[in-house]
């Protein structure tokens, strides 16, 4: 393969919900350009892209795959992205590396929940995308909704480049409003025909490219000045147009394809080279937000999106040459650890396959293996030329689940497949929570784990459990109370003594200091010898005060008497959970001469402290997660009835193109497996974003289930 120079470039996401057809066009982009000379299918278990056994055991694409084509002497860079939102990590990445995308929308569908998404995260991303209305020939298929819901889905950007002759079973026309040309393909393999416009599509023909030369027009002060003129912009002035229009987002090019068929596909490329930005047209963003130019001339940078474990090859590193040219047995180093990398081989990837490459200029993508410790989202550069590219950031989990082996022999040996998996995936993040006692895996959904969980037994052969996994509560205290305690032990020789009267109350922030409390009607007053203020690891504060007068306890025994509350704090008396926001009064106590200790004091504090706390007003605190869902509207009241079953909380709702957005607060604890059940419900056709928002006191007859269940696990 020739070194493609950076503008001859372009790096294109291919995104869609499931089921869209994105990996059948990926199929027949690489076979117009000669990469492959047939054309595999998901249900044959043999495209280019879907080529892991986990992928062939679902039927979908499971990860991104970059692949390649070339075509009109160019190169195309695909990433074939997988459409469910358990993946989503997948096309984050992949518009990292990519500078414009296809959006796939099947014609039986329309727009879908999961095209709002990828809307949203296009512009996000600022990534401009052209749509190609695939499975025309479905007998399903429904121009005129699917192009009305695209309307009213993207606005007034949408222009429609295309619009299909004899959409259904019988599909193999269309209308080119950009050349003015109907195309009829008479074979399945792209053979295509171009003929005049029939008479009857004339007026709509006419229709269509006035307004695409009107917005392209709008772009630029000459053309406007040209269109103003005329009445029209010539061919190339209306293509000019129409880049810069695409490249500013504000234009939506449609055009009509079908996979299967591999009608329009070739088409779709030629318009896509026409008007999509190459790399060198676009700038790169450093770690500190400075931009610099994606060019060869400036020294060699690049940046590893993502790796992968291949069987016969190891860890596989890919990645975009962000400046200059990287060849064969260049050593880089990596700003960020100081490691060196040698780069022993290079490859064009498409999929499965990899073509060897001595070199890839500014802008390319491809792959290397045998680096030393290079992680996804890292730089690697010339030696004395430094430079740190922006990561890749990734939505936060909204599965969480508890998992362990089967044989306790296997916690070594799945930390490490975990931490392997997670270095190739970043949407996945484990870790192990000692306040819960549990490794706690986060993830995008359950199909995401289930996936791993399969790849854990499979290919790591450990056996594990997925369980529902325990809650981070926080528990506080509402009012004031008092309490003492004597510790006592004799057992021959020396023995422990020692014996702690606390008074123990709410922090509230800013509340005047009290130096007198009534407790059970008798007025106690206190002399503040000394304050030590703490903020805890887990939120929250402790005030310890020493208010001990007359030497009842002796000072050096203080730090035990802190240690101790420390430690009940930790592990809180209600449900084991960590305590919060209170303040410690230490103002009485006893000594013996000889069996005071300091393990006397800090035993005798515990029992006080929890004692305490629990006459106190206790109260469990919950973590409280704002969510929002975006629903069909025809889903709307079985998603409303299953959130109020949830306890939540709605705090508002909005129309967005067809669907219903709801934001609502909800606990921690009853979103276990709810990407599940909003999919049962709605489908798939719904989804959900979730974000940590505060802690809320849990209700009553919670706060009641909850003793009892800690109580229960105590006995036991």
């Amino acid at each position: 393969m020739k070194t493609y120079q950076t503008i001859d470039i372009r790096n294109v996401v291919l995104m869609g919900s499931p089921s869209s057809g994105k990996t059948t066009l990926a199929e027949n982009m690489m076979f117009e350009g000669k990469v492959i000379d047939r054309r595999g299918t998901i249900e044959s278990e043999n495209t280019t892209s879907d080529y892991t056994d986990t992928e062939h055991i679902y039927k979908r694409s499971v990860h991104s795959t970059p692949l390649y084509t070339e075509f009109m002497d160019h190169k195309f860079n695909i990433i074939d992205t997988p459409g469910s939102d358990d993946f989503i990590g997948g096309m984050i990445s992949a518009f990292k590396i990519a500078d414009s995308a296809i959006m796939v929308i099947n014609a039986s569908q329309g727009v879908e929940v999961g095209t709002e998404i990828f809307n949203r995260y296009a512009k996000e991303y600022n990534k401009p995308f052209i749509v190609a209305v695939n499975q025309l020939d479905s007998e399903k298929a429904n121009w005129e909704e699917t192009a009305e819901s695209i309307k009213k889905s993207f606005g007034g950007k949408v222009v429609f480049a295309q619009f299909p002759v004899n959409p259904g079973k019988g599909f193999n026309s269309f209308i080119d409003v950009v050349k003015m040309k109907m195309y009829t393909f008479t074979d399945n393999n792209g053979t295509r025909e171009s003929a005049e416009i029939p008479a009857e599509y004339k007026e709509k023909s006419d229709q269509l490219r006035s307004e695409i030369i009107e917005m392209a027009a709008e772009n630029d002060e000459d053309l406007m000045n040209k269109y103003f003129e005329n009445g029209t912009l010539s061919q190339e002035d209306m293509l000019y147009g129409l880049m810069l229009g695409f490249k500013a987002s504000s234009m939506i090019p449609v055009m009509c394809i079908s996979g299967i068929k591999d009608v329009g596909v070739k088409r779709l490329m030629e318009f896509a080279i026409n008007v999509a930005p190459s790399p060198k047209h676009e700038k790169e963003v450093l770690k500190n937000g400075d931009l610099v130019d994606c060019t060869v001339d400036a020294p060699t940078a690049i940046f590893v999106y993502k790796l992968s474990m291949e069987q016969h090859l190891g860890e596989v590193a890919y990645f975009k040459v962000m400046q200059g040219l990287i060849h064969e047995g260049d050593d880089l180093i990596n700003p960020e650890n100081g490691d060196k990398e040698r780069i022993t081989s290079i490859y064009a990837v498409a999929g499965k396959n990899r073509v060897k490459v001595t070199e890839l200029a500014a802008g390319d993508i491809g792959c290397t293996v045998k680096l030393k410790s290079v992680k996804a989202n890292q730089t690697l550069c010339t030696p004395n030329k430094e430079v740190i590219f922006k990561p890749i950031i990734f939505p936060s989990p909204k599965y969480r689940t508890a998992i362990k082996p089967k044989d306790n022999n296997d916690e070594e040996k799945l930390g490490a497949a975990l931490n392997k998996i997670s270095s190739q995936d970043p949407t996945i993040v484990v870790r192990y929570a000692k306040e819960l006692k549990q490794t706690i895996l986060n993830a995008q959904g359950e199909m995401q784990v289930n996936i791993l969980k399969w790849e854990l037994q499979n290919v790591y052969k450990i056996d594990v459990e997925l369980y529902e996994p325990r809650i981070s509560y926080r528990e506080t205290i509402t009012k004031i109370a008092a309490a003492s305690y004597r510790h006592k032990k004799q057992s021959g020789g020396a023995g422990q003594f020692g014996e702690v009267h606390m008074i123990i109350e709410p922090f509230i922030e800013g509340a005047e200091q009290k130096k007198k409390f009534k407790i059970n009607g008798k007025e106690i007053s206190l002399n503040i010898r000394a304050k030590d203020e703490y903020d805890m690891p887990w939120g929250g504060k402790l005030n310890y005060y020493n208010c001990i007068v007359g030497g009842a306890i002796d000072a050096r025994f203080m730090p035990a008497i802190l240690k101790g509350i420390m430690e009940k704090m930790e592990e809180g008396p209600l449900t084991g959970s960590y305590a919060r926001d209170i303040n410690v009064y230490i103002y009485d106590g006893k000594m013996h001469p000889v069996d005071s200790n300091e393990i006397s004091f800090k035993l005798a504090a515990i029992h006080a402290f929890k004692e305490a706390f629990k006459n106190a007003g206790p109260k469990i605190m919950e973590p409280i997660y704002n969510v929002e869902v975006m629903v069909p509207n025809v889903y709307m009241g079985d998603v409303m009835s299953d959130l109020q079953n949830r306890r939540a909380i709605v705090e508002g709702m909005s129309s967005v193109k067809g669907f219903e957005v709801l934001k609502v607060r909800v606990p921690l604890k009853e979103l276990y497996k709810y990407s599940t059940a909003l999919s049962s419900l709605t489908s798939g056709s719904a989804n959900f974003t979730m974000e940590f928002a505060d802690y809320s006191q849990v209700p009553g007859d919670v706060q009641t289930k909850l003793l009892k269940e800690y109580e229960t696990e105590e006995n036991e």
